[in-house]
């Protein structure tokens, strides 16, 4: 604020570090990647069926049932990518899919936040779609296999629970449709939309209210005790009640096994903090090139700390004060003169998740002038 004088001289005003908004990312758009009988072969952004039936046709095939049970179940936006295989040969889809997602494929220049490969089972290939969901900030839907029992599921568990699974769940088993069997990934990421939309990301997109539109069945019913074998070791259950239908019945990543102790064991909370990591990296933008010293740093807390105080605002953070629920870290501390000469800010974001735990904290690296 400028000072007031009542006589003559110089004086030196130190304005206030200027803040700009953070722009929420958005977290339900899904990519589907599969097979269809005709088509663009670059990803395609759809909003309706009616745009699937009319680019892709409306062939009786896993790949669209589950497009049609996302926007059934609550997705509004989709990004299709169809790969030229020809059907029934499975080594040449993968290399195809393997190529979609490798840096500079066909699905790297996509902004998404969900993924499905409706009925995508092979552990070797699924490692690369956690690899790819991490690099950008995407969370990966998968389905156990087809008409398999809880043994096959545990047993597969430890080959697709390496260390980039934390941005993938598991979900089990296969949904019974008027068209025939379905996997699951599709009806659980309209339900993951339809969650964000009604109750917020930080929701867990599960319980009664995370009801199946389009299921008439599962291909299994488990029992409570299934469920409570599956459940501990990182398997979403789909089950069926009484007055509620089918619905989807776990909300772990598959670094939610309990002997693991990951920070990362929950679905909301590792898809809040992808949330924040990406509203923050595409916000922040404006960091580069700025003088990197305290006026900067102190810009970036201002404006870091408003976007998680409207966040704490809609109830997203436990605690009951925004000290309880959040912080913000970005000074001297965190960003030594070393980094300063190599132009790097480091911000360090904390917040208090909807479950019992500590801080979950992110770091964050921004470039700013050298």
């Amino acid at each position: 604020m400028t000072q007031q004088s009542e006589f003559p001289g110089v004086f030196v005003d130190d304005p206030p570090a200027p803040t700009r908004p953070v722009v929420p990312a958005a977290t339900s758009v899904a990519l589907f990647i599969g097979r269809a009988p005709q088509g663009p072969s670059q990803p395609t952004p759809v909003a309706a069926l009616a745009e699937i039936e009319r680019a892709y046709g409306a062939s009786p095939t896993i790949f669209f049932t589950s497009l049609r049970a996302f926007f059934e179940n609550g997705g509004r936006t989709a990004v299709v990518l169809r790969l030229d295989a020809p059907e029934g040969d499975s080594a040449a889809f993968l290399a195809a899919l393997a190529a979609a997602v490798a840096e500079g494929g066909a699905a790297d220049a996509v902004a998404f936040n969900l993924m499905c490969v409706p009925g995508l089972v092979e552990p070797p290939a699924i490692a690369p779609l956690q690899a790819f969901c991490r690099r950008k900030r995407a969370f990966l839907i998968l389905d156990a296999p087809a008409q398999a029992t809880i043994q096959d599921v545990l047993q597969t568990l430890p080959m697709i629970a390496g260390p980039d699974a934390m941005n993938a769940a598991l979900y089990y088993p296969w949904v019974e449709t008027a068209a025939g069997p379905s996997p699951p990934c599709g009806f659980v990421a309209g339900v993951y939309a339809r969650t964000d939309q009604t109750r917020g990301l930080w929701k867990a997109p599960a319980g009664l209210e995370a009801s199946l539109a389009g299921a008439t069945g599962l291909e299994r019913t488990l029992t409570d005790d299934e469920n409570g074998v599956l459940n501990p070791r990182g398997v979403n259950c789909l089950r069926g009640f009484l007055n509620s239908g089918i619905v989807v019945w776990g909300a772990r990543t598959l670094h939610g096994d309990d002997g693991r102790g990951s920070d990362w064991k929950y679905v909301p909370v590792r898809r809040m903090a992808l949330f924040i990591e990406e509203s923050l990296a595409r916000s922040l933008q404006w960091t580069v090139f700025e003088p990197n010293g305290p006026q900067l740093w102190q810009s970036i807390r201002l404006t870091v700390g408003s976007f998680l105080q409207e966040l704490f605002r809609q109830g997203a953070f436990a605690g009951q004060t925004p000290r309880d629920a959040y912080f913000v870290v970005c000074d001297a501390a965190t960003t030594t003169q070393t980094d300063v000469d190599a132009g790097i800010v480091n911000l360090q974001v904390g917040f208090a998740p909807l479950k019992p735990a500590e801080f979950v904290v992110l770091q964050i690296q921004l470039k700013a002038a050298v």
